[in-house]
């Protein structure tokens, strides 16, 4: 195990720079394209690029979109209702529907342009235990605001501010309250730098914005091992055949210790038909490692394909920790695998299946676990208002089988 996780991190820090200069240029306005998408330096159009897989590629849509002009003219409500009836609104970009009137322009002070706007996310579920044990739980898991901002005299340089307001367990308000707060510079072509508090990119869906996972929960690698945030400073490159992410950060978590360690978070995607422009699909090969010391020293190694295909996604990522430091940190070696498989029935309606397989203490016998969903996501105006509605079928070695329905809300303002 540990050579494999050795040889993920010399594939991160040799291998992708290596593969990231072919295409380090910048294109004029007005590039002309060919019929298949592929303008004469072999580069594609980020305007049509689809189907985000993790937080490098979604950061790069918002500060792009932040930097796009807005239209107040139309009143709130015959926006909404209009959006209502759209179903060309993508569904794999977070969609604001507030942005045109919660962007702000001002002639003065150090900061240009600010996009406030907030997140709500809650779910109703049942769930059942073999036996006959019944309970009904109301969570509300996300209640965030924040603002997006442009600074006036700092070149290709912007901000995030997000507060997280929800109350979590064994956290105190203040832990929990300041989500991301970063700046991030754009100078550099096909990059963002980031200094500050961030989404750390352990895995491809522990990377990935709550908004934008197809299920009301994360699998159980991604919310184990992942979905966290750290301080530090972390480099994003993005191409048309690599992604990559590259972090060295504090390891505490929410505010808890000042300096507990260092952390290295790295990952990279690979995608073979980046120049394509879509005709055979969308293919990403990823790996990556994130490893340092917060009371133990701890590794998590993974690995993940994809692929999309107009309406049809499949994927699968594994992952195997020597120690662990998501949302709790732990010692235990373990290790996890799940594969996803989704089909957008109508622009609007999305049906998606889960199969995900996790041992929490691979010293240890008979405490596996797995999960088996089936979901139906209704997006009425994108990700900025969606229902959801989950089956969860668990199958969990220490306490016995359970089976769980979810309805869930997302409301992005």
């Amino acid at each position: 195990m540990n050579r494999f996780l050795r040889f993920i991190l010399f594939l991160l820090l040799i291998t992708t720079p290596a593969l990231a200069i072919e295409e380090d240029i910048s294109l004029p306005e007005n590039t002309p394209f060919n019929e298949a998408g592929i303008n004469l330096d072999g580069m594609i159009d980020d305007e049509d690029e689809e189907i985000i897989t993790d937080d490098t590629e979604e950061n790069f849509y918002d500060f792009k979109n932040l930097n796009k002009s807005v239209n107040k003219e139309e009143s709130l409500f015959a926006k909404i209702n209009k959006n209502l009836h759209d179903d060309t609104i993508k569904i794999d970009r977070s969609h604001y529907l507030f942005k045109d009137k919660l962007t702000f322009d001002y002639k003065k002070g150090p900061v240009e342009r600010v996009q406030f706007y907030g997140k709500y996310r809650g779910n109703m579920s049942f769930n059942f235990q073999n036996g006959g044990d019944y309970s009904a739980d109301y969570d509300v898991t996300t209640v965030a605001v924040g603002m997006m901002g442009e600074f006036r005299h700092l070149k290709d340089t912007d901000f995030k501010l997000q507060f997280n307001l929800t109350p979590v367990k064994d956290l105190t308000f203040f832990q929990q309250l300041l989500s991301d707060a970063y700046i991030v510079n754009r100078s550099i072509p096909h990059h963002q730098i980031f200094i500050g508090n961030s989404r750390n990119q352990v895995g491809v869906e522990g990377g990935l914005s709550t908004s934008l996972v197809p299920f009301v929960m994360r699998s159980q690698i991604s919310r184990t091992f992942g979905n966290t945030r750290a301080f530090g400073a972390r480099i994003t490159g993005k191409y048309s055949l690599i992604d990559y992410s590259l972090a060295a950060n504090s390891s505490d978590r929410f505010f808890k210790e000042f300096f507990p360690g260092a952390e290295f978070t790295g990952w990279v995607n690979f995608k073979p038909l980046g120049l394509t422009k879509g005709k055979y699909g969308k293919l990403v090969i990823g790996t990556g490692v994130s490893t340092g010391r917060n009371q133990n020293s701890y590794t998590v190694g993974g690995a993940y394909v994809g692929y999309t295909y107009k309406k049809f996604f499949i994927n699968g990522e594994y992952s195997r920790a020597n120690g662990y430091n998501g949302r709790y940190t732990s010692s235990n070696n373990a290790q996890g695998f799940y594969t996803t498989v989704g089909y957008s029935i109508t622009p609007k309606i999305q049906v998606v299946g889960r199969f995900d397989w996790f041992d929490p203490n691979m010293d240890k016998s008979g405490d596996i676990r797995k999960e088996y969903s089936a979901g139906i996501n209704y997006y009425l105006i994108g990700q900025g208002l969606k229902i959801m509605l989950n089956y969860v079928f668990c199958q969990n070695q220490p306490i016995g089988d359970s089976h769980r329905i979810i309805l869930g809300t997302q409301i992005l303002l």
